[in-house]
């Protein structure tokens, strides 16, 4: 199942200050855009996806700070290469703010079980995923704990990780 349109278009749209997301696993689901990459047909992620391009832009245009923080293991694998390649062309153009953390540098940091948006410091959408990578649902939750928490766990992931224009994947 992939990320519900309807629903972060919803919390995007009601953001008012911040965005932030992590991603925390080294491969999602393998769909076919990948499967197209892999075999060395590049596209452009503007003409696939652009609805998460102008969504991203008409909310930095308001504002907001929209950021995405991904703790990868090194050498990194496949799906991470092709997220990287990607980054640039489709997040960084859309308005996000894109850092990387080598895994090895996370062991000391405290940080949830799943991918996280968090939006405003007062909401988390929770990504949840099966084994293979295929996303089975979302979970948004309130609980001002579980907020702190997740806020907490990405301000010290972003503290650590380096910008994308400077990351260089092994």
């Amino acid at each position: 199942m992939a990320l519900s349109e309807t629903v972060i278009e919803e919390l995007f749209r009601s953001a008012r200050h911040s965005a932030r997301h992590l991603e925390m696993r080294d491969a999602y689901a393998l769909d076919e855009d990948y499967r197209q990459w892999t075999t060395g047909d590049r596209f452009d992620p503007a003409e696939r996806w652009p609805w998460w391009i102008e969504l991203v832009s008409a909310t930095v245009a308001r504002g907001v700070s929209v950021q995405r923080a991904r703790i990868v293991s090194e050498p990194v694998s496949p799906y991470v290469r092709y997220e990287y390649e990607l980054t640039g062309p489709h997040n960084v153009k859309a308005g996000e703010d894109v850092r990387w953390l080598p895994r090895t540098q996370a062991s000391a940091l405290a940080l949830p079980g799943n991918d996280f948006w968090l939006f405003d410091d007062e909401s988390v959408l929770f990504n949840h995923f099966a084994g293979d990578g295929a996303m089975t649902g979302e979970e948004l939750v309130t609980d001002p704990a579980v907020v702190k928490l997740c806020a907490a766990a990405f301000a010290s992931v972003w503290d650590r990780a380096v910008p994308h224009e400077r990351y260089q994947p092994l």
